[in-house]
């Protein structure tokens, strides 16, 4: 057991190699130039989503719950109908609250009921049919409907593209702060991402649209996909 201890106790005490050694970053010779530059590029959506839902009272939680079952049932088989597909139909929220009316006394409130309340998340890509979409939906009895929120469904060459203009800007910001001082722009030293942002122009009033579908569709427009970066460079 000798020769195995006096092992384990010279592996102890020998310095341990570092397990990626990593080259220092040259010192900087010049001047040290801190840039935020933003790239922008411009889509037209091409998806929406909207959250529709039924809201139903009754005396007991069980009744309540079963006519809200019975309808969201018919809203999502309406929406299936209207050609929308089981992976763009999802769940968000399911509620169920008691119901209280306040005493015109001013006593302690009387339990009338309950609320049931089921939301689903719906995704669709054909703007163009929104209002025979909302239509279906209200036929069929749902009564809380908000939304769309308009998206570019597959928005990752549309970032590229603003990646690379947020690098060009970034270049061409620092070869003014170099003609400024005096200077050329050296080396890159770092680059950091900030993330991408998606600006769409808000909500659309679905009430309006359900009212009135022929007349007011959707109108997408264009959302704006930026990237913004830090960009660090060496002036000399």
């Amino acid at each position: 057991m000798k020769p195995l201890l006096l092992a384990a106790a010279l592996l102890a005490a020998a310095p341990l190699a570092p397990a990626a050694a990593q080259a220092p970053e040259p010192p900087l010779r010049g001047t040290r130039l801190d840039v935020v530059a933003t790239g922008e590029v411009q889509r037209v959506p091409d998806v929406a989503r909207i959250s529709a839902g039924v809201v139903t009272s009754a005396p007991t939680a069980t009744a309540a719950l079963e006519q809200n079952a019975r309808r969201i049932a018919a809203v999502r088989a309406a929406l299936k109908r209207a050609g929308i597909a089981d992976r763009d139909i999802q769940t968000s929220a399911i509620n169920l609250f008691p119901d209280y009316r306040q005493d015109e006394h001013g006593g302690n409130p009387q339990l009338i009921g309950y609320r049931a309340s089921n939301e689903l998340a719906v995704r669709f890509r054909d703007l163009a049919n929104t209002g025979r979409i909302l239509d279906a939906l209200v036929a069929v009895g749902a009564n809380q409907i908000s939304g769309p929120t308009l998206a570019v469904d597959k928005p990752e060459a549309a970032l590229d593209e603003a990646r690379t203009l947020a690098v060009a800007n970034a270049r061409a910001r620092a070869e003014l702060y170099a003609r400024a001082l005096g200077k050329r722009v050296g080396r890159v030293v770092a680059v950091s991402e900030a993330g991408p942002v998606f600006s769409p122009y808000g909500k659309v009033a679905m009430q309006a649209m359900a009212r009135d579908s022929a007349t007011n569709l959707i109108e997408p427009g264009e959302q704006a996909l930026a990237v913004s970066l830090n960009v660090t460079f060496e002036l000399e």
